[in-house]
């Protein structure tokens, strides 16, 4: 499946009473996946295509903050995964990434959310981890289930 999502990740899932295919179907345009996703921070864009973008922000001590990157999976019914770094000057050197995949499970599908690649900050790895570990909840794949689940 998609990329290797490495061990440093930070893990949310949820299983939906849906097969992959209904649930994809609010992968599919930045319409769907805003109705679900941009909660906790605004989606500004997103291109449902391998080398699309993703565009989002947060507000932070007061500031808004972009952050986003290039599609660099996109596996219909499968997984979506998309870069993520912040836009200067708090641009990492590297860029970290949000996988969304789809698992069958019986007639029901478990959806995850991943950010990963927090490894390749070496050394800063662990605090970033911590940090995003702390700050993420079920909030999007609560919205998702019910969306889906109506």
């Amino acid at each position: 499946m998609g990329i290797t999502i490495g061990l440093l990740n930070v893990r949310r899932s949820i299983l939906i009473q849906a097969p992959p295919g209904r649930v994809w179907q609010e992968f599919e345009s930045f319409e769907r996946i805003g109705s679900w996703f941009g909660r906790g921070h605004d989606l500004h864009r997103f291109e449902p295509k391998p080398g699309g973008h993703v565009e989002m922000s947060v507000v932070i001590d007061g500031e808004r903050r972009h952050f986003g990157g290039r599609v660099v999976v996109f596996d219909p019914e499968r997984e979506v995964t998309f870069e993520s770094n912040w836009r200067p000057p708090h641009a990492w050197p590297v860029p970290t990434f949000f996988t969304l995949r789809l698992t069958p499970v019986y007639e029901h599908t478990l959806v995850e959310i991943f950010h990963h690649g927090f490894e390749r900050f070496g050394p800063d790895a662990a605090d970033n981890l911590q940090d995003y570990e702390e700050g993420w909840d079920g909030k999007h794949l609560k919205a998702l289930r019910a969306i889906v689940e109506s």
